[in-house]
């Protein structure tokens, strides 16, 4: 097969991450598994939380996918487990770096986008907020409000 394809599979791979990060975020996180999640709403500049767990947890069908992909020769598998690690990454460097500033940086890119989600990710953790579980892409409203903004 083409390397387009399993660029593509890479691609959505990496897409249906951020619905399973809405899901389970939404109910898992914010449902039986409260008890990992909580203190991730509780800003105290602590180095690890319990919520850390999770990015453990998500990291093993990449791993596994990965390893098993190379062993077995199956770029498919190969593949998917890339786009899941991909995600990882961007979602390693969007909340944790960008939103919640977990490692400092200096010069932060800003632009619409990243104010926008932004917006609805610190929107999320207003007390007994029950919205904008998404991680990467937040709902349209909060970009509709950034680019009607003449910024």
């Amino acid at each position: 097969m083409s390397w387009i394809f399993y660029v593509a599979i890479i691609v959505v791979s990496f897409l249906f991450m951020e619905f399973m990060a809405w899901f389970t975020h939404k109910y898992v996180m914010h449902g039986f598994l409260w008890i990992l999640h909580r203190d991730h709403h509780i800003r105290d500049g602590r180095r690890f939380e319990w919520n850390d767990i999770f990015a453990l947890i998500f990291a093993i069908p990449s791993i596994f996918l990965i390893f098993s992909g190379i062993q077995k020769a199956a770029p498919i598998e190969l593949s998917v487990g890339i786009g899941i690690a991909l995600y990882g990454v961007a979602y390693f460097l969007f909340h944790d770096i960008y939103v919640h500033g977990r490692i400092k940086l200096r010069n932060i890119p800003q632009n619409k986008y990243l104010r926008a989600t932004l917006r609805a990710h610190l929107d999320h953790h207003q007390p007994h907020s029950h919205r904008n579980f998404g991680f990467l892409l937040a709902p349209l409203k909060y970009y509709a409000a950034e680019w009607a903004n003449k910024d």
